[in-house]
């Protein structure tokens, strides 16, 4: 089989904040924005990457949600509990310091871990965990 990684899903809840953190702070490029019924689905990637991307999905627009599970869906990501992706940089130290001067909400500085990886961590604007760690 030739499998690869195409694309992954994010939530969000606020386009103009998801925009401006993976656009301006990742550096990510804008590769779609669908709007309809005044939600967004937005595709973001690394410049460098064009075939992996990050759908960011209103997940209010996620068919079969009953309201009860749409409120706990929202009550997951306002505590940063719902959704997380890994990503990696060659530079954690010097990603770790652009992110930090951005308003980006820390969790966890450059850290050696017991299990064999150094990495760091914040959340986006929707509350999802981002881990970064370091390639080497």
């Amino acid at each position: 089989m030739d499998i690869t990684i195409y694309s992954t899903m994010l939530p969000h809840d606020d386009r103009d904040a998801s925009l401006a953190f993976y656009r301006d702070t990742l550096g990510f490029e804008v590769r779609n924005d669908v709007g309809y019924k005044g939600m967004h689905w937005i595709t973001v990637g690394p410049p460098d990457q064009p075939g992996t991307s990050i759908v960011l999905y209103p997940p209010a627009a996620t068919p079969g949600l009953t309201d009860d599970e749409r409120r706990t869906i929202a009550e997951m990501m306002a505590k940063g509990t719902f959704a997380s992706i890994n990503l990696a940089t060659k530079d954690l130290d010097g990603t770790f310091e652009r992110l930090q001067a951005s308003d980006a909400e820390v969790v966890q500085e450059p850290t050696d871990q017991p299990y064999g990886i150094r990495d760091c961590a914040f959340r986006d604007p929707a509350g999802n965990l981002l881990r970064i760690q370091e390639l080497r």
